[in-house]
């Protein structure tokens, strides 16, 4: 039997294992419609992945890209261990890292910075009519992230982007939230 000793004790980083799920459950599960484009825009390296909605090569890479598939092969990564790739088989991949702890106003929770980070390979950038795959995750990921509320959070707050180049055939953007915690979420002491 396996014995939880964190239950006596109280930490924001504690609670970082379900912030990641509930970030990656917005992304790949609760919103079906918007999921499934993110899927193919990571999954499927080809221009027409998210206008060619009648493939059935398509729409069984979504089918089989289930939240452990992607992290399983690497389309979704929550530790800074990155593999290398032959050109020939490099992927699109979504890094999400927690970074910048600080002390807040809440002695139960500190604030933060969430970072995510999207890589693409170059030659599958471009899908057409000025759309770049890179802005495209970047969109969805925004979009489901607006009305996000995690472990006693107060506001997620895009506050930045930065272009990365790794080298020649790989490159692309870390998006940069600040979450701040508000002394709303601190625990009243009868409650303890």
């Amino acid at each position: 039997m396996r014995v939880d000793l964190t239950k006596k004790i109280q930490s924001s980083f504690l609670s970082c294992e379900k912030d990641f799920e509930k970030i990656i459950k917005t992304l790949f599960v609760d919103n079906r419609q918007y999921s499934d484009i993110l899927k193919r825009l990571l999954v499927i390296n080809k221009a027409d992945c998210i206008d060619n909605l009648d493939s059935e090569v398509y729409k069984e890479a979504v089918e089989k890209a289930s939240v452990k598939w992607l992290m399983e092969n690497d389309y979704l990564k929550l530790t800074p261990k990155d593999k290398k790739f032959e050109h020939d088989v490099m992927k699109s991949q979504i890094y999400i890292s927690f970074n910048d702890f600080i002390t807040s106003g809440n002695p139960q929770f500190r604030d933060n910075i969430i970072e995510i980070t999207i890589f693409c390979p170059f030659d599958h950038w471009e899908l057409g009519d000025y759309r770049l795959r890179p802005f495209k995750i970047m969109g969805y990921i925004d979009g489901l992230l607006q009305d996000i509320r995690l472990t006693g959070m107060g506001e997620l707050e895009l506050i930045g982007c930065k272009r990365i180049v790794l080298d020649e055939n790989y490159g692309g953007y870390t998006m940069i939230y600040n979450t701040v915690h508000s002394v709303e979420d601190k625990i009243p002491d009868e409650d303890r």
